[in-house]
């Protein structure tokens, strides 16, 4: 049987899944990779780690299954996420900078005071926030051993350079939108943005199409040498390709970690209203783009609640929170502070409107329903913007299988919502790319038409109204600065 070998690189684990050519899953693997936490809000990850992980998903994988010829390789990865290394030796140089990371919160804040946000979000369509690399780079570069000659790269150039063994550096368009050094419109790595972040762009990899030739295996345990890595992309883009989101205003929403909602849109807009423009994919030379609002803290917030509340695990604070109504106090996740569509660094998490009578499943209630009031609230910026309807929307990710969370939200934006079963959105669009870079499926039609498994779950009639003020109260008191008091 013919199979692509999809890789799907996140931030916690590591997963490989065998797609057939008839696009059903037939082995998977995954392992671990692990976060460090070296100072408060700084997120990194060991980069020689994070390919050491891949390898062993890869043979979990292989394992499960016989009599499987790989066709190719495809490789969806984290984003936002950079590192560095040897550009002669492929010794990794430093560590890999998180999405989560805010380390570089005051290099956003003197470029913002220098006057470079709009033209920033003018070429690469998104805010200087610490989540986007422009500034995780020049911090890498600032602490490399002086006479190396180095590489630059998001996680996917990083995988490529480990798969092919060092032959080639390359990325693909849609993790090159997420860097904050391309210009969108231009689709080239840009001169002015490298100067603003001063950053060498001749540092960066190729940009190539997202169904390409990024090159060939060599070295890779389980995979025979020369086979073709003929898919890359972000993980968010990968699984919105993934549903088949193929006409504008059609979506996805990925709950994890954080949360993704990316809309496709029919051409490039500039983005306002606290969402970002993005390269969803780009095929034969042509970018697709779409709206994106990315959602810091989301479902993570629910196992660090349920130990606080003494619960087993997170599905018993979802049951716990279906037996309180929605609308009592407001919680707002700004562990990291808050991305779309607020950005807003100095944001911290609380709850407010706690009293005497507040319970244990009112405050679990609060919880849940934050994941569905920032899905809200990004979903509203982009329909504000667009002026088109909002179509199909998927949810995909682990929260996305619990019916009660996403029958609220659900309620909260008043349209329907698409659960998918299979887990694997993002190694699935992966897959797919490679298999169109292939020929095994011959254009968007055949992938949009293979077999999916999902549940449509419909808006039921409610009153918002009391859930929303005390969202807002919540995010209100979250973003301002109380003035301190002086004691004499």
């Amino acid at each position: 049987m013919r199979a692509i070998l999809a890789i799907d690189q996140g931030t916690t684990n590591s997963k490989a899944v065998l797609v057939s050519e008839t696009g059903d899953v037939l082995a998977r693997g995954s392992a671990a990779v692990g976060i460090s936490y070296p100072q408060p809000a700084w997120v990194e990850q060991d980069p020689r780690r994070i390919f050491a992980s891949v390898c062993e998903a890869i043979e979990v994988c292989l394992h499960k299954v016989a009599d499987v010829t790989i066709e190719a390789v495809a490789v969806s990865n984290q984003r936002e996420s950079v590192t560095v290394w040897d550009a002669e030796t492929g010794e990794a140089l430093g560590p890999v900078l998180s999405w989560q990371c805010r380390r570089t919160a005051p290099d956003c804040e003197r470029l913002i005071a220098k006057g470079h946000l709009p033209r920033v979000e003018a070429l690469t369509g998104l805010p200087l926030d610490p989540m986007f690399p422009g500034p995780k780079f020049r911090w890498l570069l600032d602490r490399v051993p002086v006479g190396r000659r180095v590489r630059l790269g998001t996680i996917d150039s990083w995988l490529i350079h480990c798969l092919t063994g060092g032959n080639r550096h390359v990325c693909d368009a849609s993790n090159a939108a997420r860097s904050q050094l391309f210009n969108l419109q231009a689709q080239v790595w840009s001169e002015e943005l490298g100067q603003i972040f001063d950053v060498d762009i001749d540092l960066l990899p190729q940009v190539l199409d997202s169904s390409a030739d990024f090159g060939a295996t060599r070295g890779i345990p389980g995979i025979p040498d020369g086979t073709p890595i003929r898919a890359a992309i972000g993980d968010s883009h990968a699984a919105l390709f993934g549903h088949g989101a193929f006409k504008p205003g059609d979506g996805k929403v990925t709950f994890g970690t954080g949360s993704s909602v990316m809309t496709t849109l029919p051409r490039f807009i500039a983005p306002r209203n606290g969402i970002t423009t993005t390269v969803a994919w780009r095929i034969a030379g042509v970018p697709t783009f779409a709206f994106e609002g990315n959602i810091l803290v989301s479902a993570a917030s629910l196992p660090w609640m349920a130990e606080i509340l003494g619960l087993a695990d997170v599905a018993a604070l979802v049951d716990l929170a279906a037996t309180a109504e929605p609308g009592g106090p407001g919680f707002v996740p700004a562990f990291v502070g808050l991305g779309a569509p607020y950005w807003n660094s100095d944001a911290r998490a609380l709850f407010a409107q706690i009293n005497f009578s507040t319970t244990r499943a009112q405050m679990a209630r609060s919880v849940t329903d934050s994941i569905a009031c920032q899905v809200h609230d990004v979903i509203a910026a982009m329909r504000a913007q667009s002026g088109g309807e909002l179509g199909a929307l998927y949810v995909d990710g682990g929260p996305s299988q619990n019916l009660f969370l996403m029958q609220c939200v659900s309620n909260l934006i008043q349209h329907a919502v698409i659960q998918c079963q299979a887990p694997e959105a993002s190694a699935l669009g992966a897959a797919y790319l490679a298999g169109l870079s292939l020929g095994l499926w011959e254009d968007l039609d055949r992938i949009a038409a293979l077999p999916r498994s999902a549940k449509v779950i419909s808006a039921e009639p409610t009153d918002r109204s009391g859930l929303l003020n005390a969202w807002n109260d919540a995010l209100a008191r979250s973003t301002s600065r109380p003035t301190p008091v002086k004691c004499e």
